[in-house]
């Protein structure tokens, strides 16, 4: 990361606005998918409300999206604790087909699903050649399916069109992981970072599993906690992996910590069973009853 870069995510994540927290309410169309910041925080109710907790008072940017309607993003002005956003229906089949890509993906199960996700988002650039978002799907798809070539190539097309793309950067550096090209990897998410002024918490996770497969766990707890810190909690799986990073480190009482945490934000998450099965020991290594076993 470049100095200029981390000096500015440090005085955001220091300043008195980041601490100055409260809720925020969304009204728009119902069942719409909400990004705050390019961060995705949630689907609103059948009632069109969503509201989000934590939302610091600065200016942030919020992206609304819902099936049949024009995809739009607003600003959201400093101390405003309700936006009400309308959406416009669209007759566009390019971005009518997109949204019916994005849903198949997020419902797919297994490689038929998967691959019928795909032939959408091919149908969509298709319909609309320069369609960036389009190609980081499909490329999110094809890495799923384990067809790198193919993915790498659906990141290149998205890069045409727009060529500061840190979610693509961000898929990119995911792709090289699965791949094992550590150093490319971590150059991917490093340039993420760079696009996103810092603000990429995909990139933030990445680059900490790299660092884990590196068994450089420090660095990895680092990452951790800078992606943790920008979702604001909306993703509790990562104080799981925060927590499995600490365990590597021998550090029973940091990770007892992140495991509650987890169990606090998630207390039927797919990982609370085995994480109950664990605590109990951990307290105990955490308070030096037993000698802890590498």
């Amino acid at each position: 990361m470049r100095v200029g870069v981390l000096v500015a995510a440090l005085l955001l994540l220091f300043s008195p606005a980041v601490y100055a927290q409260a809720q925020l309410t969304i009204t728009t169309e119902p069942n719409a998918i909400v990004w705050i910041d390019e961060i995705r925080r949630g689907n609103t109710d059948a009632s069109g409300k969503l509201t989000v907790n934590k939302i610091s008072a600065a200016r942030h940017s919020v992206r609304v999206r819902a099936k049949g309607f024009k995809e739009t993003s607003t600003p959201l002005l400093p101390g405003r604790r309700a936006l009400a956003v309308k959406l416009l229906p669209t007759t566009d089949q390019a971005e009518l087909t997109f949204q019916d890509a994005e849903i198949a993906r997020e419902k797919a199960r297994g490689d038929e699903a998967l691959k019928q996700a795909a032939d959408l988002y091919r149908e969509a650039i298709k319909l609309r050649p320069a369609f960036p978002a389009a190609y980081v799907g499909l490329a999110r798809v094809l890495m799923d399916l384990n067809e790198f070539k193919e993915a790498h190539a659906a990141i290149d097309a998205a890069r045409r069109t727009r060529p500061s793309y840190a979610e693509a950067s961000a898929v990119e550096g995911r792709l090289y992981r699965d791949e094992a090209f550590d150093d490319e990897a971590l150059r991917s998410f490093r340039r993420a970072l760079r696009e996103a002024g810092g603000f990429q918490p995909e990139a933030h996770v990445g680059m900490a599993k790299v660092f884990e497969d590196k068994g450089q766990f420090a660095q990895a707890v680092a990452e951790y906690r800078a992606a943790i810190a920008q979702l604001s909690d909306s993703e509790p799986v990562i104080y799981q992996m925060l927590g499995a990073a600490y365990e590597k480190m021998e550090k029973p009482k940091e990770a007892v910590t992140a495991y509650e945490k987890y169990l606090e934000l998630a207390p039927n998450g797919s990982y609370a069973a085995a994480i109950r099965s664990i605590l109990e020991q951990l307290k105990r290594e955490a308070a030096g009853d037993q000698q802890i076993i590498p």
